[in-house]
């Protein structure tokens, strides 16, 4: 090893990583460098000023209506206190009571929020007096059931929404493995679904065209295609607020309105940032999971966003930070009978059976996550540096290698390939991805 060294974010700090002397860094790709809004507020009261294909919201509630108000969870950066007082504001002008509101949390398959997490979330002056709930995917007393999608999804939603007579939603959009981009309907499918629900929309993309598409033209994925269909299927209007932000997690950019139609625009917004070109494929790609540090389930977006940039056959090194631990993350739970060489050798069965497989411990909306790994290990050799994963969850994912440490890491990729190499390094791979030139619409 020589003394070149890469330092990546990791927490409050950051890693540095010894470079080998024959190998030729090709690029740090970053997200672009824009800066966040001034006054968030302002800009939350300029774009419900300015909707996207919508009237202002202020126009669509009157006095008395039932108002569903849909907030993401903790997974996800939105900075949801910023943006509510005027949102809120802006449903009592239009002569909404605070009574008339009910704040859901779109959890889709993820925890609870509990009442000190929420009230961060949403700002304790707005949660006082609010009435709120949990969104509980498994609670068939409290889902409507509003048909099936043209893809065969069965669309179950949280009652509570589905009889509102007008739902917000607030949320973000970013890089998305499964629906391209977060945001838009997707809040609410799988937000605030059923558990059938999710597990059918996500298997959509198990296919060998569709299992990573991240950053990738929507008109192209038919998970995010079937979703906004299920999401259509909904009788009152809904309206969405969702966030652009930069690498540090500052609004740049909030666009309000329709959930198609708004959505679209932002995400320009957001591919502009994240979406960034990459000269050639790389024999070594390293990636840091910041800024999805919460947990696993989160971090391995990583991965998934920047696994397009390696060569097939090179190595691809993923720095997790994982906080909380592994997180809501079924496949880390499930025991497969099988090694990973057994699971290379059978991929290509197994590939054709995931959606059909039944593995203990393995909920139906992880059979995504288990068809990308197959994927994945099949594409390159996949290190991982996860120190707060516990022995036993890693030996549940043979897909990967776990190392002790970033200098294991770089000398087992060092002897995978033990001449020159050409390499490419994401700090905030959480968010990045690669543009490639097929990637073009």
């Amino acid at each position: 090893m020589s003394e070149r060294k890469m330092t990546l974010p990791w927490g409050d700090g950051s890693l540095s990583l010894p470079m080998p002397d024959a190998w030729h860094l090709s690029g740090v790709l970053q997200p672009a460098p824009r800066p966040g809004v001034q006054d968030p507020a302002a800009e939350a009261a300029r774009s419900l000023e300015d909707p996207v294909g919508s009237p202002r919201l202020r126009d669509l509630v009157r006095e008395g209506m039932d108002v569903a108000l849909v907030v993401d969870d903790l997974s996800r950066p939105t900075p949801v206190h910023l943006i509510l007082p005027t949102v809120l504001a802006e449903l009592e002008r239009g002569g909404a009571r605070r009574e008339d509101v009910t704040l859901v949390t779109a959890l889709g398959v993820h925890r609870p929020m509990t009442d000190d997490e929420l009230s961060t979330r949403v700002g304790p002056p707005v949660l006082d007096g609010l009435r709120w709930i949990n969104h509980d995917c498994d609670d068939a007393a409290r889902l409507d059931s509003l048909g099936v999608t043209r893809r065969g999804t069965p669309v179950l939603v949280n009652a509570g929404v589905a009889r509102a007579d007008l739902v917000v939603s607030v949320g973000c959009i970013e890089p998305h493995i499964i629906a391209s981009f977060g945001g838009g309907y997707k809040n609410l499918i799988p937000g605030v679904a059923g558990r059938e629900t999710i597990a059918h929309n996500h298997t959509l993309n198990c296919a060998p065209s569709t299992f990573n598409m991240v950053g990738q033209p929507i008109e192209r994925n038919p998970m995010r295609l079937d979703l906004e269909e299920a999401g259509r299927m909904l009788e009152p209007p809904v309206f969405i607020v969702n966030a652009v932000l930069n690498s540090r997690q500052k609004l740049v950019r909030l666009v309000s309105g329709d959930p198609v139609q708004a959505h679209r625009e932002g995400v320009r917004a957001s591919a502009g940032l994240y979406g960034v070109q990459i000269p050639a494929l790389a024999d070594v790609v390293i990636t840091d999971s910041h800024p999805m540090d919460q947990d696993l389930r989160q971090g391995v977006k990583s991965l998934a966003n920047t696994i397009r940039a390696v060569r097939r056959s090179g190595v691809h090194v993923t720095l997790i930070r994982a906080e909380e631990g592994v997180g809501v993350f079924g496949l880390a739970d499930s025991e497969l009978p099988l090694g990973r060489r057994a699971l290379r050798l059978l991929s290509p069965l197994l590939l054709r059976l995931v959606p059909r497989l039944k593995i203990e411990g393995l909920g139906e909306e992880d059979r995504f996550f288990l068809y990308f790994a197959l994927q994945a290990m099949r594409h390159a050799e996949l290190l991982v540096y996860a120190p707060t994963i516990p022995a036993a969850v890693q030996a549940n994912l043979p897909f990967v290698t776990f190392v002790d440490s970033v200098e294991q890491a770089l000398s087992l990729a060092r002897g995978r390939l033990p001449g020159p190499a050409d390499v490419l390094v994401f700090p905030h791979g959480g968010i990045t991805y690669p543009v490639l030139p097929e990637d073009a619409p």
